[in-house]
């Protein structure tokens, strides 16, 4: 199929036009008209794109692409490289930041809550927040267990140490989102990174913060995005999970 047509596809699909995003959604390199094999992954890395290129793909479908708002524009250095690459294999970069945090069937969110068996919603209707309630209590150390067998590694844990009943969480860089989920009532918040302040902000907040890693909490919407892709066009899809330990 066309590129911007599939690129179209996922617009519609995944609402771009409702976010004041960081970085422009959808296709951000068009080197290729036709859309035939999909690579998917969550960084538009080097390795990502010679990922791509062994296996033949002509696009490359990621949640972190290029640029970000502040960054210099110049197609110089690490970012020059990337897109070199990209255009010299015709190789098109379809790229999904919050509105694949976002979305209620697809996203980073959600993904993230049915892999840690909890059934959770949006704070509102423009939240990237989720949270749910517990039918039980469950004490943080069996939270940090699920997370570790879920996510494949363990998650730092600040704060404090006692059963959980209110958990909400938010994928990738949203620490600070700890603020309102204290603010809300939750009992413990999870995100992927932690930053030196979030240690002091969960223990006068007295919830219970773990940091399950940007890369681990993010590898959910791409992988659902490229396989309803595939489904829906009949494309070769192949997810590639390159190992970020943060």
């Amino acid at each position: 199929m066309e590129i911007l047509e599939l690129a179209r596809w996922c617009n519609e699909l995944l609402e771009v036009k409702s976010f004041d995003d960081y970085c422009p959604n959808g296709l951000q390199v068009h080197a290729a008209d036709q859309a035939t094999s999909v690579v998917s992954g969550v960084t538009a890395s080097l390795e990502l794109i010679e990922t791509a290129v062994e296996v033949g793909a002509d696009v490359l479908l990621v949640h972190h692409g290029y640029f970000w708002k502040g960054e210099p524009a110049a197609l110089t250095g690490v970012k020059g490289r990337r897109v070199r690459e990209l255009m010299r294999h015709g190789i098109s970069l379809l790229v999904y930041h919050l509105p694949l945090d976002a979305h209620p069937e697809l996203g980073n969110n959600v993904g993230l809550g049915r892999a840690l068996g909890l059934d959770g919603v949006p704070l509102g209707d423009s939240s990237l927040i989720w949270g749910a309630t517990l039918a039980e209590e469950l004490l943080p150390a069996s939270l940090v267990l699920r997370i570790a067998e879920k996510l494949g590694r363990e998650p730092l844990m600040l704060g404090p140490d006692r059963p959980l009943r209110r958990i909400a969480w938010c994928t990738g860089a949203a620490q600070g989102a700890v603020v309102e989920a204290a603010a809300a009532g939750f009992d413990a918040f999870i995100s992927g990174e932690v930053s030196e302040q979030t240690y002091h902000l969960a223990r006068e907040l007295d919830i219970t913060y773990l940091a399950a890693g940007h890369h681990a909490t993010e590898r959910f919407g791409v992988q659902a995005l490229g396989r309803r892709i595939a489904e829906t066009f009949d494309l070769d899809w192949l997810y590639a999970d390159l190992q970020n330990p943060v």
